[in-house]
């Protein structure tokens, strides 16, 4: 597996001296759930957004293009990798996943909060650009429950659910890297947890300055 980032500290540093959103990054091993707590939780949290990725992989059954994913072909990928389109970009299980970088940039710059779901690889890119930002890992409860998860998603072939089964265990070593773990043993208090993540993110101090002295000013 192999990733690239773009640094894109540059446009979002002007955003520095005013309000700006936040990336909340969520990751996991295949399987591991994220998916279903983030529509779980955007279900119930406001003002936050979702950062749609690009990837070379077939539709699952029910996925839509645009939605779950925009759906496209190598040649393409490999078109907006040349044309600097992706904040970051990964070979992960043998497909192309990428996340676009003007969704990103231009809600964080209008000041509004965005989800990005990506694998361990990407959320380590995401970490290297410098931006406001905070990383969320979805522990599963055990290999075997990881195992059924996969298997009753029914989407890969025997031989790409050994390559992602293979990659878990590296993969689980990667939560030392994030801001936050929840454990997702039981669907809804784990999405539960997500969204309480996020409210308790939107209430530290430093992302409520603007407001806190426009408040102070009146007294």
């Amino acid at each position: 597996m192999s990733s690239k980032v773009t640094d894109v500290r540059s446009e979002s540093q002007q955003t520095q001296s005013s309000p700006h959103g936040v990336l909340y990054v969520v990751s996991s091993p295949s399987g591991g759930g994220k998916g279903t707590l983030i529509r779980r939780m955007l279900d119930v949290v406001p003002d936050l957004s979702y950062s749609v990725s690009y990837t070379t992989r077939a539709p699952r059954n029910g996925e839509v293009n645009g939605r779950e994913y925009f759906f496209v072909d190598r040649k393409e990928f490999q078109s907006m990798v040349a044309a600097d389109a992706f904040l970051e970009w990964a070979n992960v299980h043998g497909n192309l996943y990428g996340t676009a970088k003007n969704q990103v940039v231009s809600e964080t710059s209008a000041g509004h909060d965005i989800v990005l779901e990506v694998d361990v690889q990407g959320a380590a890119s995401v970490r290297k650009l410098g931006l406001d930002s905070v990383s969320i890992f979805i522990l599963p409860p055990s290999l075997e429950t990881l195992r059924q998860r996969l298997i009753t998603r029914g989407a890969d072939s025997p031989e790409e659910l050994a390559v992602r089964l293979n990659n878990a265990p590296d993969e689980l070593k990667q939560y030392v890297a994030f801001d936050y773990i929840i454990f997702n043993d039981e669907i809804e208090r784990a999405s539960t947890q997500l969204a309480a993540i996020i409210s308790a993110e939107r209430a530290r101090r430093s992302r409520q300055e603007t407001l806190v002295r426009g408040v102070i000013a009146k007294f």
